[in-house]
């Protein structure tokens, strides 16, 4: 059994080809959960030590270091978007076994990419102080923080291209190579933050500079290994040139896909402004602590809800429905079994993980309370991704956005709102606000998936 177990994760972590249409359900959707668990594991490390050695900083720095991150998963959710739809489309060919609109997919989507990051890229740098400002932060935190803040939104490309070139990966079932280039980003972002943010006594700059530079040594990584080819896809500059049917493919996936993703980024920085509003720089500093810890966690089982979107679109490329619907029910599985663990730690043990990245006591006694009032939704979170990520491997990424409209601005921010200025429980009301959104998109996700519409999607 151990020697079963054991060349099943070396071949996982081999990236070796393999057909994820036939054989084993069980087995296709641990070759690809076991390294895109692994890969997101370590992005969730990655971020988490920014604000280990921030901390030592300062609460100012903390909070621009949070505000940023809030700002960024806007960045975040267009380099989702085009990920999603280059993992529709390209998964979706590749189980049609027609690897060269595959590859060509892949070239159309780091295309869009580049046009989508330059100019991310060019409004980031210009506008840092007033996006701080716009953020709640106090001119402290601005002055301080701006060049954090101006170096990451510079960095915009890195961004894009590490998560878009994943999701082609990921697509064509080697979530292996999309592992590594996580593994090089983090690890060396592990090594170089402490490094220029001491060693060069660069401070909160010389984290913005470690992190960038970790994530271009990944994405280099990665073209390396789509030039080199194998695996199904191998790039040449003839594929980018501008190709209609698939760019109008992509777009039509992508548009709503960064949508979803915008929706539900723009209630998160909605929330931590209301909370840097009402709580000022402690609530604020407590409540981004809670929520780097919330990433940690949920970013592994992202990566499992990853693998459920990959083998939905190769196996509907194979005209394998209900293999695709049998993959999802066992990553649904799976993702309740991690996060239950996750919700025992966050409701048991908050003040002992929060005081682990600080020791002001105001900050800890905050993000505890933030930690265990989130954890109390976890396994519903576990749900709702794969739902959700499942219906955008199979193309359809306009239900999801709908769900995410209604949980999140119809439902979260107005709950949030009212309960943060109208009565006294203040910060704590918009923190109960994300569990009470996330339950909703579960069951909404759990009961369009159960309908099987998205059999039928074409791309």
């Amino acid at each position: 059994m151990f020697k079963k177990i054991t060349q099943l994760v070396r071949q996982a972590l081999n990236g070796e080809d393999y057909d994820y249409t036939t054989g084993s359900i069980r087995k296709a959707v641990l070759l690809l959960a076991i390294p895109m668990i692994m890969e997101l594991g370590l992005e969730s490390v990655f971020a988490v030590v920014d604000i280990f050695f921030v901390g030592k900083l300062g609460k100012k720095a903390i909070a621009t270091v949070g505000l940023t991150e809030s700002v960024v998963t806007i960045l975040y959710s267009l380099a989702i978007g085009v990920s999603t739809a280059a993992t529709a489309l390209v998964a979706r060919r590749v189980g049609e076994k027609n690897y060269h609109e595959a590859s060509r997919a892949g070239a159309q989507s780091i295309l869009l990419g580049i046009i989508c990051s330059i100019v991310c890229s060019v409004l980031g740098v210009w506008f840092a102080p007033d996006i701080l400002h716009l953020m709640g932060a106090s001119n402290e935190v601005v002055a301080e923080g701006s060049i954090f803040t101006r170096i990451m939104l510079g960095g915009s490309f890195v961004i894009v291209m590490l998560f878009l070139i994943n999701g082609i990966f990921r697509g064509a079932g080697n979530a292996a190579v999309a592992m590594w280039s996580l593994w090089i980003a983090s690890g060396l972002n592990i090594v170089l933050c402490p490094l220029f943010i001491y060693g060069f006594g660069l401070g909160l700059k010389g984290a913005a500079i470690a992190t960038t530079v970790g994530r271009g040594a990944g994405v280099a990584y990665q073209l390396y290994h789509l030039w080199k080819g194998g695996n199904q896809l191998k790039l040449n500059l003839t594929l980018f040139k501008p190709h209609y049917d698939t760019m109008k493919s992509l777009i039509g996936i992508a548009w709503p896909a960064t949508f979803q993703f915008i929706i539900a980024s723009a209630s998160w920085i909605v929330l931590t402004r209301f909370i840097a509003d009402v709580g000022g720089t402690s609530a604020s500093a407590g409540y981004q602590l809670a929520i780097r810890n919330v990433i940690f966690f949920i970013l592994p089982a992202w990566g499992l809800s990853n693998a459920a979107a990959a083998l939905v679109g190769q196996n509907l490329g194979a005209k394998q429905p209900e293999r695709a619907e049998q993959s999802v029910w066992l990553c649904t599985k799976y993702n309740v079994l991690f996060m239950l663990f996750v919700t025992l730690l966050f409701v048991g043990i908050p003040e002992q993980i929060i005081s682990f990245y600080s020791s002001d006591q105001e900050v800890v006694a905050i993000g505890a309370k933030a930690l265990r009032i989130i954890g109390c939704g976890y396994i519903f979170y576990g749900i709702g991704m794969v739902m959700i990520q499942s219906l955008n491997g199979a193309g359809d990424s306009k239900t999801p956005t709908l769900i995410n409209f209604i949980c999140f601005w119809l439902l979260q921010i107005p709950i949030a709102y009212y309960v943060t200025y109208h009565t006294s429980l203040k910060t704590t009301g918009a923190m109960i606000a994300i569990p009470v959104a996330e339950t909703l998109i579960a069951l909404l996700g759990f009961w369009y998936f159960k309908k099987g519409k998205w059999k039928e999607i074409q791309v």
